[in-house]
């Protein structure tokens, strides 16, 4: 049990059902919110209360602050969990949240203003001795500033937002040249994704891992780590497989990894779940800090795979005032997880996106198979959210034993109606570099031609 009673559930899809039925777990109430387009969605009808906020785009629903927080004063919420994606690392919805007296299920508004800052966030992890890319103190908007910059930092560059992720506002220049025009194309891009068009500049490593470390702390002080998760299988920047441990750094690195991720949540105060996310550069064996997401991942069930801890329950009982449930070390793991994201994505076409209505669903089951999905034969996938319409969890001994049983659990995944990425998967699985564990962040667009 925790000391939150009613929680509104600001998001939608798997996530959504996840935090319902966490709830539901908790002994706590869960109100629902949903556009038109998601009235028949699973999470709709497996909460306590549910309140639709608007049409179908997500600029009128499910990012609409205002909706949600009324919907929150009228169910009587005495707490919001905004999952990931949509308001779940703005800070100006964490803020409101806190002025209305709701419980912000994640870090406090004053975290997730930092960390979101993507140059303010370097000035922190450089402050807790943390390795940090070499890049510009500052973010800029004028490009010429910008420049003089970049020439005391070096080719290849990477131009980042300040405020965003995912890949947009990102460009990368390999000759000065290039420079204006690629800082304009992502100052106009994070302007629009974000709000903001402030672009920071960082170093570009051709060849890197990403690994990142689950870090947790609570109202008591605690900060623990519960190890990392490589997430290198990645295209344009949008991750498509994640696991753990990760297959390329050695012990001592990961420890080191480990101990950095705690020490930058301890000095920024953090509270609740998040992620510190680093590169790994094979040849040298260096890391370093890229930046801190302020929410729950969407692959943190690779963790949960090889802790036995619900992250999404945790997050609720420190949410609620609850010291962590496991040791300040971290709880202890064992075996292997890999997540695959399951898209409505053509593979074969550019992955580009398939919605449309799921005719048959039939997903495969067993003691080492784990499936978060909201939906079913009959569903229909809407054009306008994200197009994950799942994620597939396979544990085994070790990692060979997870890719053998990932091989056999895909493989009898039937889905029709919709392309998936589940060919993908298939494809990847097979690769002699994805057996081997050497697979680049930019690996993916080098190979699938």
């Amino acid at each position: 049990m925790t000391g939150l009673k009613r929680v509104l559930v600001a998001n939608r899809g798997e996530i959504a059902l996840r935090i319902v039925r966490a709830c539901e777990a908790e002994g706590i109430e869960s109100v629902a919110v949903y556009s038109s387009a998601d009235a028949g969605a699973a999470h709709v009808r497996e909460a306590d209360q549910a309140i639709e906020i608007g049409p179908p785009p997500a600029s009128e629903s499910y990012l609409d602050v205002a909706a949600i927080l009324s919907a929150a004063e009228k169910s009587g919420a005495d707490a919001v969990h905004p999952g990931y994606g949509f308001l779940a690392e703005n800070a100006g919805f964490a803020a409101a949240c806190e002025a209305a007296k709701l419980v912000f299920i994640g870090p406090d508004s004053k975290s997730i203003r930092l960390m979101g800052d993507k140059s303010a966030a370097r000035r922190a992890a450089a402050a807790a001795d943390v390795p940090i890319v070499p890049g510009s103190e500052q973010s800029f908007d004028d490009a010429g500033e910008a420049e003089a910059a970049a020439e005391g930092i070096g080719l290849p560059l990477l131009l980042k937002a300040r405020a965003g992720g995912g890949g947009r506002g990102m460009r990368i220049v390999e000759r000065m040249a290039d420079f204006t025009d690629a800082f304009v194309q992502a100052r106009n891009e994070a302007e629009a994704a974000f709000g903001d068009g402030e672009i920071y500049l960082e170093r570009f490593f051709e060849r890197v891992h990403h690994v990142e470390v689950q870090i947790f702390g609570d109202s008591h002080g605690n900060v623990a780590d519960l190890g990392e998760r490589d997430c290198s299988v990645q295209r344009r920047h949008q991750k498509l497989v994640e696991e753990t441990p990760s297959p390329v750094i050695s012990v001592a690195t990961r420890d080191a990894m480990c101990d950095a991720a705690r020490r930058l949540a301890r000095n920024v105060g953090y509270i609740n779940a998040g992620t510190v996310e680093f590169i790994y550069a094979p040849d040298q064996g260096d890391f370093y800090f890229i930046e801190m997401n302020t929410r729950i991942q969407v692959e943190h069930p690779v963790t949960e795979a090889v802790t036995g801890l619900d992250l999404i329950r945790e997050q609720l009982r420190v949410a609620g005032g609850a010291p962590l449930s496991f040791a300040k070390e971290g709880a202890e793991r064992s075996g292997h997880a890999i997540e695959f994201r399951l898209n409505a994505e053509d593979p074969g076409n550019d992955f580009r996106p398939s919605p449309g209505e799921i005719l048959h669903w039939r997903p495969p089951v067993g003691p080492s198979v784990r499936l978060d999905s909201h939906i079913g034969a009959g569903d229909t996938i809407p054009p306008y959210y994200d197009s994950m319409i799942g994620k597939l969890i396979v544990t085994g001994t070790n990692r060979a034993d997870a890719i053998e049983r990932a091989r056999e659990a895909l493989g009898a995944f039937e889905i029709r109606g919709i392309d998936t990425t589940i060919s993908f998967h298939l494809w990847l699985l097979q690769h002699p570099d994805f057996l081997a564990g050497t697979v680049d962040t930019k690996w993916v667009e080098g190979n699938l031609r």
